[in-house]
């Protein structure tokens, strides 16, 4: 791993050290979180993570829709946001494109040959994106920050915003320092056409090894354009400070905010989908995008369990949803009647129609196609074929 240069790593670790979220030995939240399992709730053990459970994994192949068509034509309404599996989307905003923690590795985990694999193929290739104006990076985990793409994406001009600390790491991987910004807490970057990046606060945690835990920041980000508004949640818990960046940062036209991987146990650093759904009447404008499901298998519930949750009470109690297929571009102002396409895959929560099942069958047909016709990038090497 090649070392950032010395003046680089100097004026990073000052910045570290006066960050009101340092503590002098590491990153803290405002408010106290367990490291470790939350107190006072039951804990999940080992013959949990180890035995797996039911449905953890689809039954069958996921519908993956291919965006690129759709990609060649501008938003009608200037804001377009298309799901790309877990937390990785591609953002249309105001005539800028933005990616958010791009993950295109088979496995989120420090090995190439264990770990949580992909339920999915990539949307489209890395190299077949169209030309984006940032990437940015909310914090350093592995379902959030995949080397192989990084390494992949150091060979474009495409710059990087990222939280403070995490810049270490996209050198060390061979991004140029020039092309990355870092930000703290409330800090803000502006892109060329006036799209300015804010990076907020989140209650979750960083670290990808035993001896480097908090040793970055984590953040949400919010885009905010000319005319739109986009923010970002990435990975937290549910607390006050949802209504602090309503107050600072809205309204919204679109959140994106993670229902999935989550347990009682961990109930502080990740939300899953009631706590969104609080989250999001904290937020108090826009519609909600699920996110964090439907590409790893990183906790104990069923596959679909967030996305059916959600569904059902977001519905119920008239929250304005956006639940797209993987690869599917949507748009807040044009918000349809959601198909929940999850219960139609094998292995589904509830029975569905004969028609929904044909199509789901014919998707399902299509993405393994798909699959078949394009290598899932293991390790390090695949990517880095990528063209300049």
């Amino acid at each position: 791993m090649a070392r950032p240069p010395a003046k680089t790593q100097a004026r990073r670790l000052e910045r570290v050290r006066s960050s009101p979220q340092f503590d002098g030995t590491s990153f803290s939240n405002p408010l106290a979180v367990a490291r470790g399992f939350k107190p006072g709730v039951e804990r999940p053990t080992l013959r949990d993570f180890l035995c797996g459970g039911e449905r953890r994994v689809p039954g069958g192949p996921l519908p993956v829709l291919d965006p690129m068509l759709g990609w060649q034509r501008p938003p009608k309404s200037g804001l377009r946001v298309t799901w790309l599996g877990h937390s990785t989307l591609l953002i249309e905003i105001d005539g800028r494109r933005l990616l958010t923690d791009p993950v295109w590795g088979a496995r989120v985990s420090p090995l190439a040959f264990v770990g949580p694999k992909r339920f999915h193929p990539p949307v489209v290739p890395l190299s077949a994106l169209p030309t984006l104006d940032a990437v940015l990076i909310s914090h350093d985990h592995y379902d959030h920050l995949d080397r192989p793409t990084i390494r992949a994406l150091a060979r474009t001009p495409i710059p990087f915003v990222t939280s403070l600390g995490v810049g270490a790491l996209l050198e060390a991987w061979g991004v140029a320092p020039a092309r990355i910004t870092e930000l703290d807490w409330w800090e803000s970057t502006e892109l060329p056409g006036g799209l300015t990046v804010t990076a907020a606060p989140a209650q979750h945690f960083s670290g990808r090894g035993l001896n480097d835990r908090n040793a970055t920041l984590w953040s949400s980000l919010h885009l905010r354009g000319p005319v739109h508004s986009f923010y970002y949640g990435a990975d937290s818990g549910l607390a006050p400070h949802f209504a602090d960046i309503a107050r600072r940062l809205g309204p919204f036209d679109l959140s994106a905010l993670e229902i999935g991987a989550y347990h009682p146990a961990w109930g502080d650093i990740h939300m899953g989908p009631d706590n969104a759904l609080a989250a999001h009447a904290q937020l108090g404008s826009g519609a909600l995008l699920p996110i964090h499901w439907g590409t790893f298998n990183l906790a104990m519930h069923p596959w679909d369990e967030p996305a059916d949750t959600i569904f059902r009470r977001g519905t119920a109690s008239g929250t304005p949803l956006l639940m797209p297929r993987i690869g599917e571009a949507v748009e807040p102002t044009r918000i349809d009647v959601i198909s929940p396409w999850w219960r139609a895959v094998a292995g589904g929560t509830a029975t569905v129609t004969e028609a929904a099942a044909a199509a789901a069958a014919a998707a399902a047909a299509a993405a393994a196609a798909a699959a078949a016709a394009r290598d899932i990038p293991e390790g390090d090497d695949p990517l880095e074929t990528m063209p300049d």
